[in-house]
């Protein structure tokens, strides 16, 4: 007894013995297909959330629909763009390659009231990795039944908001003579966050800028060179036209700021494409929910990228231009002075609506186009023979005896072509909107549009400016002669006559 005893003490509890395995019931080989199977599930599931996060665009719904009731029959469904008796612009037909796609791009400065003084039209076909991205001045002449006609009037003419977007879109469809896919409006402040989310944009600035409008609370101060701007130095720059004095700046205007802006988009979207930026697509994400207003997805934003990144997109194969474009004076009933503008050069227009910015594969010819120009009489025509304002559409009525002016009544404008003093233009500092023309045609003068650019007296003191060279009446044939290669246009400048 005591031998047991002592044995339980010395050895403790008696060990257990181990469980047999029970042998499994599955073959080495149904093991196997078990770990593909779940592999296969798992690349099954990424595919999937890949294909709800990259989302190809589609046309085919994206249309508005007619006036009237929705499919439901609950309410009205959204209007269609009502073009009156101008030029309907293409809208559908066959392309020129089954992903090519048309975006408008405006950049709204809600600072400065709204002005879309940004307004790119940008074409991708995606099929053969090229890119087209056209610039469209702010001063550009278009087809409106309002005294002044600078295309950045347009927004406010429409009413603002997405009215006034409407009213842009339909005037840059009648220039083009096609309706863009898709619209992407970019508050100005977007810019400088994507910059800051990227950690800054390498950039050569061209110059030194220096400006200041308490007016907008716009202070900009940049020095010329190559260097690692912020988001707040990009915005700066993308910003800058002159100095106050306005005798320091580029040598023609806003044309200059233009080429700028289209240098540092390009070496923004160069450094986006880096991969270190993929990482940082939740920032991304962000700006664009807070920013940007598009009839997109993001998820089909993505999938441009997407399809840019992996398509193999090199920047040789975006071509950024202007609108080509010759300077061009035309009498305003409201001021009783000459008002400058910028006016496409029709066959250089036609020529890379053709070739590089139509989806479509039908070419268009000169009265597809909404072509504005003044003829040496002072009257305006249009390559479709339609102007919307009848009464800019004779010889205009000028003063017989020039009246006695002084040089500081012409309308003062801000950075952004805003009245300061605007004399019968009231402007509301806190919505930026003006006052309204009476009528179509009788209006008070230019809103927005940056009147008083380039505008003033003649040297004998009367209200008309100089006539610039090649302001006589412009033939639009039919059908026009085979067009060069397309090249960057080259600009003229006019420069205003002196003050008195």
């Amino acid at each position: 007894m005591q031998r047991e005893t002592g044995k339980r003490v010395a050895g403790g509890k008696t060990p257990k013995q181990p469980k047999q395995k029970k042998p499994s019931r599955l073959t080495r080989q149904q093991k196997i297909l078990i770990v593909v199977a779940v592999i296969l599930a798992v690349a099954l599931a990424v595919v999937v959330a890949c294909q709800s996060l990259f989302v190809r665009p589609d046309l085919n719904n994206k249309k508005p629909a007619a006036v009237g009731k929705d499919d439901d029959g609950s309410g009205a469904a959204a209007e269609e763009i009502d073009y009156g008796d101008g030029v309907r612009p293409r809208a559908d037909g066959e392309r020129k390659s089954k992903d090519f796609y048309t975006v408008l791009i405006l950049g709204r400065d809600t600072g400065g009231g709204g002005n879309t003084d940004t307004m790119l039209l940008a074409s991708y076909d995606v099929t053969n990795q090229k890119a087209t991205v056209m610039s469209i001045p702010r001063d550009t002449m278009v087809n409106i039944p309002y005294d002044i006609k600078r295309i950045n009037a347009v927004y406010n003419y429409g009413g603002g908001g997405e009215k006034g977007i409407q009213y842009l879109y339909k005037e840059i469809s009648q220039l083009v003579g096609f309706e863009p896919d898709f619209q992407v409006i970019v508050e100005w402040e977007a810019v400088g966050r994507i910059v800051d989310a990227m950690g800054g944009v390498w950039f050569d600035v061209p110059r030194d800028m220096n400006y200041k409008d308490p007016y907008q609370d716009l202070v900009i101060s940049q020095k010329a060179g190559y260097r690692l701007l912020s988001g707040d130095d990009a915005m700066q720059v993308l910003r800058y036209r002159h100095d106050n004095n306005m005798k320091y700046g580029y040598p023609d205007g806003d044309l200059g700021r233009i080429r700028t802006q289209q240098a540092l988009l390009k070496a923004m979207v160069e450094q986006l494409l880096k991969l270190e930026n993929i990482t940082k697509v939740n920032q991304f994400v962000k700006v664009f929910q807070e920013c940007v207003e598009t009839d997109m997805s993001f998820q089909n934003i993505l999938w441009f990228a997407q399809s840019a990144y992996l398509g193999g997109l090199k920047m040789e194969n975006v071509n950024f231009v202007t609108m080509p474009n010759k300077g061009a004076y035309c009498w305003s009933r409201s001021y009783q002075n000459n008002q400058s503008y910028v006016v496409p050069i029709a066959r250089e227009l036609l020529d890379l609506v053709n070739n590089h910015l139509s989806p479509f594969a039908e070419t268009f010819t000169m009265s597809d186009l909404d072509i504005m120009s003044v003829n040496a009489d002072g009257s305006v025509s249009s390559s479709t023979g339609y102007v919307e304002d009848s009464k800019a559409a004779v010889p205009p009525v000028k003063p017989s005896k020039p009246a006695e002016t002084d040089p500081a009544e012409d309308p003062a404008v801000d950075e952004n072509g805003n009245p300061i003093d605007s004399g019968t233009i009231v402007i509301d500092p806190s919505t930026g909107q003006p006052d309204m023309p009476a009528e179509p045609g009788t209006g008070t003068g230019d809103p927005n549009s940056g009147t008083g650019t380039g505008t003033t007296p003649a040297p004998d003191g009367g209200g008309e400016a100089s006539t610039p060279p090649d302001s006589g009446t412009e033939q639009f044939p039919e059908t026009p002669t085979e067009p060069e290669t397309p090249s960057e246009p080259d600009f003229i400048t006019i420069e205003p006559p002196p003050a008195a």
